[in-house]
């Protein structure tokens, strides 16, 4: 059953690696701040919450069940039992994997639940064994610090699908290959990934913010809006990809019917110089005796000769209707965007231009 206990003492004292009786103790004693964090929860982990804190059994089973939960709030009076999700990090999966964070909060005690390894949690315990301040301005407070931390991990994500949505449109113009599709899907089915547990909690943002909690000081909700913001930048960030991966498969779809329309073109133009050059030499192919051709000497040059013509001719027209491109001269490269100084309001650059009197 391993779990990381820190308690600030009403004196100021930070203890840690506290025993079951000791954390039932600092419960009991509604002084000083408490919190325990549980990674990899078990049935033994849930009995010793139950027996140390007397949580509701019905958000214990939350905990352990493996089932994804919504995010929500749940108000027990005298504490709150918080479920907030943020990326999984410990997945290898080409598609994003979000995982639960509950949380218990009192006036005097956080319980933290996680079934893997959060960076967010590391760096907040970190925090406070350097110097313990971080505990020492209450319960909501640090409750925030390790909800914004779980959310702020959610933006190196948004950013690494922004870069590999780049990739993508480059490669869906370029060269459009059967791992682009897919790598388009991948992209699709992330964002849905963390829309789905981004908007959801928005609102719980708002309600710990909202000022109806009696958990939540007047001082900490500020600090529970700035995570409401987080959350909407993220979710306006998600829904850009949610756009650009649509884009990107309409771009794919166009680039896939783009090739085949020129690979038809080829093809037809090679039927279309062959085909009357086919005809000659199937009527010249013909065994009949009576073929006058046969007995010319310069039959056989001039038959070439006239399907080299053929050949030409036809070649000639095609690249008179634009149907082949070589040795033509391509269109430059478009200049990048470039606005005119003289154009802008304030500009004084004229200035320059006329002496002081």
């Amino acid at each position: 059953m391993p779990f990381k206990t820190y308690y600030l003492t009403p004196e100021g004292i930070l203890r840690r690696e506290l025993n079951e009786q000791q954390v039932r103790a600092a419960f009991e004693s509604k002084k000083g701040l408490l919190w325990v964090d549980v990674e990899g929860t078990t049935e033994e982990d849930v009995d010793f919450l139950e027996r140390a804190f007397d949580f509701h059994h019905l958000a214990l089973e939350d905990c352990l069940s493996t089932q994804l939960h919504a995010p929500k709030i749940d108000d027990f009076g005298d504490h709150l039992f918080i479920i907030v999700h943020g990326i999984d990090y410990t997945s290898v999966s080409k598609v994003v994997e979000t995982t639960e964070f509950f949380v218990f909060l009192g006036t005097h005690f956080v319980v933290s639940s996680h079934r893997v390894p959060l960076h967010s949690v590391q760096s907040v315990a970190k925090l406070v064994e350097e110097d313990g301040r971080l505990m020492s301005r209450g319960s909501d407070f640090l409750a925030h610090a390790l909800i914004d931390a779980l959310v702020d991990n959610v933006l190196p994500t948004v950013d690494r699908m922004s870069d590999i949505a780049d990739d993508i449109e480059e490669e869906a113009i370029r060269g459009p290959q059967q791992s682009t599709l897919e790598a388009v899907m991948q992209l699709k089915r992330s964002t849905l990934q963390i829309h789905r547990v981004m908007a959801p909690q928005r609102e719980i943002m708002n309600r710990l913010s909202g000022g109806r909690l009696s958990v939540i000081a007047e001082e900490a909700q500020i600090f529970y809006r700035d995570i409401y913001d987080h959350i909407v930048r993220i979710e306006d960030l998600n829904q850009t990809l949610r756009e650009r991966a649509d884009n990107a498969l309409t771009t794919y779809l166009s680039s896939v019917s783009i090739q085949q329309n020129e690979t038809m073109k080829v093809l037809s133009m090679m039927a279309s110089i062959f085909l009357p050059l086919t005809l000659l030499a199937g009527i010249y192919g013909m065994n009949f005796e009576n073929m006058p051709e046969l007995e010319w000497s310069w039959g056989y040059f001039a038959v070439l000769g006239f399907m080299g013509t053929v050949g030409a001719a036809a070649i000639s027209w095609f690249w008179a209707r634009r149907w082949i491109t070589w040795g033509r001269r391509q269109v430059s490269r478009i200049r990048p965007l470039a606005v005119e100084s003289a154009k802008l309001v304030g500009y004084l650059g004229h200035l320059a231009r006329h002496p002081r009197l």
